[in-house]
């Protein structure tokens, strides 16, 4: 349960660049989703993509130049083909807009000496919570009283220490994976059995893709939570927008995005200038990143943050709202195809997303999806669960049953349209857990 941080172990002097057969950019892309080949499709670019078995898609198949199916989270499996494919069709840059992607895009890229050789460090000191919150300490930025679990006692003597509650998360996963709240001293047997559970493990809800590599517990942050959306620059940070998050307070499962977020200047000032400075200790120098953080009693305090764009519709909040393609920026940079941001830009409107949420039990009957996903001021709407299915509690994201995404004038006018929505226009009948159980036995 331990992390310590290091440089790229491939510091080898980088064989003579090919050059691309076709005379086009040539990006290897390591990852993704259909979206970000699509931006290279539009560019004209020569995309080699590189997919885990277990995402690739009929689109991918027709789209990219070449396909090559591995699981690139495993360096000693992607390493060679990716050298294979430097080798005959040449790299102008390599890409990854996805969490499990970033590393070895990094490690590749400062392989291959295609970026300022720094890249993988960077990335893994984002990616890994506990190198972050030590890079930060070293760094004289703010940041809360953390530690790596060492065994069942370091929960009490992290406890005695920081107070309660006390958040305990996953090194390296994502979407709330594994996120627990210690509550109180009582409390820490069951987190511990939880920690015994997960640990060593992978993923096993939304992605296999993460592996559980240790804990890290954190004094509890408080105050309203929001994420920062930006673009950065050859070291020049741009922040596109400021997004507003509806979590639970018990699970932190995330229920909700609103953009633009309703803050005054002074707040927006606070929130924006602080992930400027983490951007620029962490060394994220270019590409978009996705920063949660937090207005606490003691000032803005980073919880996280990723070196890849925002999911959850965080994208499609931000270009709906801004008119701002992240996604867009995210894949041209890179190949020198896009004019950096000059400043942040003003919002022409506002989007908001909220998750679809019903009580434990099992689903009846789904009905009102398709009338609201035609709705004029609707950009998304969609439920994961018919009848029959299982309605688990919720812990994290995966739990969350559908979302909407609805535009309007402002957040105001957004979040009430798209909470009525949810709440009245998408019918999920669900029989309470307590009622189906007792209807087994019967």
């Amino acid at each position: 349960m331990s992390s310590t941080e290091q440089t790229s172990p491939d510091q080898t002097s980088p064989a003579p660049v090919p050059t691309a057969p076709t005379g086009r950019k040539t990006v290897l892309l390591i990852g993704g989703v259909d979206a970000h080949l699509e931006r290279y499709v539009a560019l004209g670019v020569t995309t080699v993509l590189i997919q885990h078995p277990d995402k690739v898609t009929e689109y991918q198949t027709r789209a990219a130049d070449v396909l090559l199916v591995v699981d690139y989270t495993d360096w000693d499996t992607v390493r060679p083909f990716a050298e294979a494919a430097r080798a005959v069709y040449g790299v102008d840059a390599v890409v990854s807009l996805t969490e499990p992607g970033v590393n070895p895009a990094g490690r590749l890229g400062d392989l291959f000496g295609l970026t300022d050789g720094r890249r993988y460090e960077v990335s893994r000191r984002m990616r890994d919570k506990s190198l972050m919150r030590r890079h930060l300490a070293e760094s004289g930025l703010p940041t809360p009283l953390a530690e790596l679990v060492t065994g069942r006692e370091s929960l009490d003597s992290f406890g005695e220490r920081a107070g309660f509650p006390f958040i305990l998360k996953p090194v390296s996963t994502t979407a709330g994976f594994g996120l627990l709240r210690a509550e109180n001293p009582a409390d820490l047997d069951r987190v511990w059995a939880r920690i015994q559970e997960m640990d060593g493990g992978r993923t096993d809800r939304g992605s296999t893709m993460f592996t559980v590599d240790g804990f890290l517990m954190e004094s509890y942050i408080d105050g309203p939570e929001f994420s920062v959306e930006a673009l950065s620059f050859a070291g020049r940070h741009v922040v596109v927008a400021v997004t507003e998050k509806l979590t639970s307070e018990r699970h932190f499962a995330e229920l909700g995005h609103a953009v633009p977020a309703r803050l005054d200047t002074t707040d927006h000032a606070a929130l924006t200038g602080a992930v400027e400075d983490f951007l620029t200790a962490m060394g994220v120098t270019d590409g978009p990143s996705h920063t949660e953080i937090r207005l606490s009693s003691r000032g803005p305090l980073v919880i996280e943050s990723h070196n890849r764009l925002g999911g959850d519709n965080i994208v499609e909040l931000v270009e709906a709202a801004y008119g701002i393609d992240m996604i867009g920026y995210g894949a041209a940079w890179p190949l020198g195809l896009v004019e950096p941001l000059a400043a942040s830009p003003e919002p022409k409107g506002a989007a908001v997303m909220r998750a679809v949420l019903r009580e434990p039990g099992t689903v009846t009957a789904v009905a009102g999806v398709e009338a609201v996903r035609a709705r004029p001021d609707v950009l998304a709407a969609q439920v994961n669960v018919a009848a029959g299915d299982t309605v688990r509690p919720l812990r994290d994201n995966w739990d969350r049953l559908g979302s909407v995404v609805v535009t309007a004038t402002d957040t105001d006018s957004a979040v009430e349209l798209c909470e009525r929505l949810v709440r009245e226009d998408i019918r999920i009948d669900v029989e309470p857990a307590a009622q189906a159980a007792q209807a087994l036995a019967a």
